[in-house]
C-alpha cells in the first residue's frame, strides 16, 4: 500500500508512471504536471495525435486508469516551483512513500530535492543525455547525498554537441538547439531503468538498494572522447559532500571573525562551482 508522488509526465515520465502504476503495491498516485500536450510531443509520447491540446496530467491519469481502475489518482496541474502552489504540493509530499522526479530542468530538480529532504522522503531521478547517447538514474534517501552533491561529484559538463555560434547580426538567421533531442527508444530505455529503481525503493524506502549504489550511468551509444563503448553500465557510490552548501547544516560561528571567515569560504566555493 504505497503512495507515489511524481513530478513530470513527459515522454520519459509517462513511461516511468505506466510501469510503476502496474505494480499492485502502488495504491495512490499524485501527479504534478502543468503542461499541455503539444504537436511536437507526439513522436516521443504514448498519447495519440488527436489529443493535442489536452492537459498532460489528465491524459496521464486516463492512461494509467486503463490498467489500474482501482488506483487513487490526484492531479496537481501546477508548476512545481510556483510559490502559490507550495502548500498543496507540500501536503502531497508529506503523505508520500516514494517520490519520482521526471523533469529535465535544473531549478525544478533542486526544488524537488529540497521538498523530499524536508519531509525525509526517498526519491528517484532519471536523466537522458543529449542525443540519447545514454542516461543516469539516481536514488536519494533522507540521510544520503542531495542532488547538489551528486551533480557536483559527477561534473556532467561533457559537450557532445557544439552548435555554431549564433550570428546576432542576422535576426532572421537559423537558431541552433543547444542539445540534440533523444529518440523514443533511448528515452524508454532510461525510463524503464528509472522505474525499476523506484520500485526497489518501495521494498526498503530508507535505504539505497543495490549495495549502496547512488547513481547508475547506462551508455547506449559509443561516442568518441565520451563513451568508449555502448551498453556499458557505470555504478557510483557518491558520498554526502562535507562542504555542500545545500544539505549540510552550517556550523555555528563562535565569533564575528569566524562568521566573516565562513562567509568568505562560502563565496569562494560558489565562485568555483
Amino acid at each position: 500500500m504505497a503512495h507515489v508522488v511524481q513530478v513530470g509526465a513527459g515522454s520519459g515520465g509517462i513511461v516511468v508512471l505506466d510501469l510503476i502504476c502496474r505494480d499492485r503495491r502502488v495504491t495512490a498516485l499524485t501527479l504534478i504536471e502543468p503542461d499541455v500536450y503539444k504537436a511536437h510531443n507526439v513522436e516521443r509520447h504514448y498519447f495519440p495525435a488527436d489529443q493535442v491540446g489536452r492537459s498532460k496530467a489528465e491524459l496521464a491519469r486516463d492512461w494509467v486508469l486503463q490498467h489500474r481502475s482501482d488506483l487513487s489518482v490526484t492531479l496537481l496541474s501546477r508548476d512545481l516551483t510556483d510559490p502559490a502552489s507550495q502548500t498543496e504540493i507540500e501536503a502531497a509530499v508529506a503523505t508520500a512513500d516514494v517520490g519520482v522526479c521526471a523533469v529535465d530542468n535544473e531549478p525544478a530538480k533542486y526544488h524537488w530535492d529540497v521538498l523530499m529532504r524536508r519531509h525525509r522522503k526517498p526519491w528517484t531521478l532519471g536523466e537522458v543525455l543529449s542525443g540519447g547517447i545514454g542516461g543516469f538514474v539516481h536514488r536519494f534517501v533522507p540521510d544520503g547525498p542531495c542532488y547538489g552533491c551528486v551533480a557536483s561529484y559527477l561534473k556532467r559538463s561533457v559537450e557532445t554537441d557544439r552548435p555554431p555560434t549564433p550570428d546576432y547580426s542576422q535576426p532572421g538567421g537559423p537558431v541552433y538547439e543547444v542539445t540534440i533531442p533523444a529518440g523514443k527508444a533511448s528515452i524508454h530505455a532510461i525510463a524503464s531503468l528509472h522505474a525499476v529503481a523506484t520500485l526497489q525503493m518501495l521494498s526498503d524506502p530508507l535505504k539505497v538498494p543495490g549495495d549502496g549504489v547512488t547513481s547508475v550511468l547506462l551508455t547506449l551509444e559509443r561516442v568518441p572522447d565520451v563513451f568508449d563503448e555502448a551498453f556499458r553500465t557505470y555504478r557510483f557510490r557518491i558520498p554526502r559532500l562535507e562542504n555542500c552548501l545545500i544539505c549540510q547544516p552550517p556550523p555555528v560561528p563562535s565569533s564575528s571573525e569566524d562568521l566573516d571567515a565562513q562567509l568568505a569560504q562560502a563565496l569562494a566555493r560558489l565562485g568555483d562551482a
